[in-house]
């Protein structure tokens, strides 16, 4: 472990990495490696360019691609100009990601060669954009060409460390998504009471093969940068590539969601390989079943920590230590989301009420941190929904044991986690419910051997020929193919309670009957 409050702030710590440092490698892409000096030259850069094309404090910028230094390079320079960067899941269909940028009031967006034809089918619908710049292109919209226009060297300032500096979206019950403004403080907050703790510090490699949209992937890779460790940057994490490039790049600390642990099983010599520099593998963002948490403790014979959290809390609240993982007295521990970092407060409350339940029972979770958000982006009324004074209502149900172990049982909100991505189930809800065909749904998930869990919609059809496929692929044509139902089950009439609530649990429990539920 490391004491992470002897790192810099993260308004200064490239600064002081690349004083002292400047000639280490600080982030590791493909066969580009940027240094701390360069990383530097390159973060003003993009900040002068910002500032020339008349971006001012408060501003949206956007980035829409995959893991590339740009993203990073990004959302550091604005932290010198003021300007709040959206970064956008590319995952998501064209509609969805006009949504996101039109929310954000983006003027200006970094995008991947890869997704311009997307940005270009929705260029006309978004009245605040001004320009974009092609992050890995050719040409006078190339990011290199635009970077190179600018020196970077007059006088730059870092703004308030509380004032909005990137924005993640996540959905809610409205079923459309919400960017959520998180600040360097509350950043620099998640690193003191989570990189630190996992032993993330100079002269060690963190991969970050998670994608820069998901907090996860962002935080996480910020993090490790804050502690002075190397990056590894990973754009499409291919298990086989990974688990060669854990050993290629000596990499000591890395986060996986346990869908790429399920692959990693799946890659015929891993009882064969060994990875002498791994010290430690962070898993959460969905569920780690426990047969396949075993299998990938024998595996990997280094410290694994599991963490829970939320984008609003700019990610981890709670871990479970490496020592609970490997000592046989405690194996119960490896079903709970472990205890609260320094830097959160836990409670569990009556939803009713929000007063505190006794240890054991079940409540809404609830977390009171430095971490916070600052809001969802001109959603007041949906901000003020989950702030209970200083406390955040996570909408998860969960239950605390006398040791202060939280152990999450359910989604309140009724989330789907498949694969590490959070799926929502109004926002299927809203796309199928459109359908001529389809007089009621209901979407739930149900269990995935390779995802863990996927959503599958229950309907009350208008017209019983319709077939399954058709609703599948009208999902599809409107939604990202990870979120759509994998599977469609018919009824003559949904279950409700005396109040007209559907009861989706109801739904589920034939599917997770005998099954551990419990979300990581």
């Amino acid at each position: 472990m490391t004491n992470a409050q002897s790192v810099p702030p993260f308004n200064e710590h490239v600064d002081h990495y690349a004083a002292h440092r400047g000639d280490e490698a600080a982030i590791v892409f493909h066969d580009q490696t940027l240094t701390w000096s360069r990383l530097r030259a390159r973060i003003r850069q993009n900040a002068a360019g910002q500032k020339a094309a008349g971006l001012v404090k408060g501003a949206r910028i956007a980035y829409l691609g995959k893991n590339h230094p740009a993203c990073f390079e990004s959302v550091y320079a604005c932290g010198l100009v003021g300007t709040v960067c959206a970064v956008v899941n590319w995952r998501l269909a064209p509609e969805e990601i006009h949504y996101a940028l039109n929310d954000a009031e983006a003027e200006f967006v970094f995008v991947s060669a890869e997704f311009l034809s997307v940005l270009e089918q929705v260029r006309d619908r978004l009245p605040k954009l001004k320009r974009f710049v092609v992050v890995d292109g050719a040409g006078d919209d190339a990011y290199e060409a635009w970077l190179g226009r600018h020196d970077g060297g007059e006088a730059l300032e870092p703004t308030d460390d509380h004032d909005g500096w990137f924005q993640l979206y996540t959905s809610g019950t409205t079923g459309f998504p919400k960017g959520a403004v998180l600040t360097r403080h509350g950043i620099d907050a998640h690193t003191k009471g989570f990189a630190g703790f996992v032993g993330v510090a100079p002269g060690k490699t963190a991969m970050v093969a998670m994608p820069l949209y998901h907090v996860g992937g962002l935080s996480w890779g910020l993090g490790a940068l804050a502690q002075g460790a190397k990056v590894i940057l990973v754009d499409v994490p291919m298990p086989n590539v990974i688990l060669d490039d854990l050993v290629k790049y000596e990499v000591t600390h890395s986060f996986f969601v346990p869908a790429l642990f399920q692959a990693f099983q799946m890659v015929p010599d891993l009882a064969q390989r060994r990875f002498p520099k791994l010290e430690q593998l962070v898993y959460g963002a969905s569920p780690m079943p426990l047969p396949l948490l075993l299998k990938s403790l024998d595996a990997f014979p280094c410290d694994f920590t599991q963490v829970y959290g939320m984008t609003e809390m700019s990610g981890v609240v709670t871990l479970l230590d490496a020592a609970s993982h490997r000592d046989p007295n405690v194996r119960h521990r490896l079903v709970s989301a472990g205890r609260p970092i320094p830097t959160c407060e836990i409670r569990v409350v009556d939803p009713s009420t929000l007063e505190d339940v006794a240890p054991g029972v079940l409540g809404e979770v609830l977390v009171k941190s430095e971490q916070r958000m600052v809001g969802y982006y001109n959603r007041a009324e949906a901000t003020d929904k989950v702030f209970n004074g200083d406390w955040y209502r996570s909408g998860d149900a969960g239950k605390m044991d006398e040791d202060g172990y939280l152990y999450i049982s359910d989604r309140i909100k009724d989330m789907i986690i498949s694969g590490g991505e959070n799926i929502y189930p109004a926002e299927i809800e809203r796309v199928l419910v459109e359908h001529p065909a389809v007089r009621e749904v209901a979407v739930i998930g149900v269990p995935s051997d390779k995802w863990v869990e996927t959503p599958k919609a229950v309907v009350v059809l208008e017209d019983a020929s319709i077939e399954d496929s058709t609703l599948i692929s009208y999902c599809r044509e409107r939604l990202a193919h990870y979120k759509c139902p994998t599977s469609v089950d018919r009824l003559e009439a949904l279950p409700r309670n005396a109040t007209g609530k559907v009861l989706k649990r109801q739904l589920r429990a034939p599917y997770w009957e005998g099954r551990d539920r419990s979300i990581a």
